[in-house]
């Protein structure tokens, strides 16, 4: 009888070794798995922003323009032209911090280090300007003016472990004459 006791004794604490190391390489295998995501993310963030951007997070600003006399959607939703190529600025307090180009689709994206700008600021003290002609993509809309948005946020994503984006929108285009 003792030898069958011990026997069982034996085989529990193999049991729990072999558990032991299983949960440890199931623990090995996520973190490794999360790291691998998060490098897959970072490296675009990396690029622009500088490893500590890539670490903490990004402020992304992105939309579409369109082709319209406020740059919003038509009523007819998708049958409204885009702006393609059309120069997008962020301004903060009058001054340009940050631009892109709309790509063929209208689409802009601008991304910010949030060492460098501080959220609630971005949406009280900035806006989007439109520098591009709305004549240059429908010469009937006006060759002089631009169009001004105010800025919306509308929440956060995680981008793998390590990449927060906090996203934000125009709020809404409307034409400014010039003076």
């Amino acid at each position: 009888m003792a030898s069958i006791s011990g026997s069982s004794s034996y085989t529990d604490s193999c049991i729990n070794i072999i558990t032991a190391i299983e949960t440890m390489a199931f623990k090995s295998l996520l973190f490794f798995a999360l790291l691998s995501a998060a490098m897959v993310a970072a490296p675009v963030a990396e690029a622009q922003l500088g490893l500590i951007g890539g670490l903490l997070g990004l402020i992304r600003i992105q939309g579409t323009l369109f082709c319209t006399a406020n740059g919003n959607m038509g009523a007819n939703g998708t049958a409204t032209p885009v702006f393609p190529n059309a120069l997008v600025q962020l301004q903060c307090g009058g001054n340009v911090v940050s631009t892109s180009t709309t790509n063929g689709s209208g689409v802009f994206s601008i991304l910010l280090d949030p060492l460098s700008y501080i959220l609630s600021s971005l949406l009280t003290g900035c806006s989007l300007k439109v520098a591009t002609p709305l004549a240059s993509c429908d010469s009937t809309l006006p060759s002089l003016g631009g169009l001004l948005s105010s800025l919306q946020f509308i929440g956060n994503t995680t981008l793998g472990a390590l990449l927060s984006v906090a996203n934000i929108i125009p709020a809404g285009f409307r034409f400014v004459p010039s003076n």
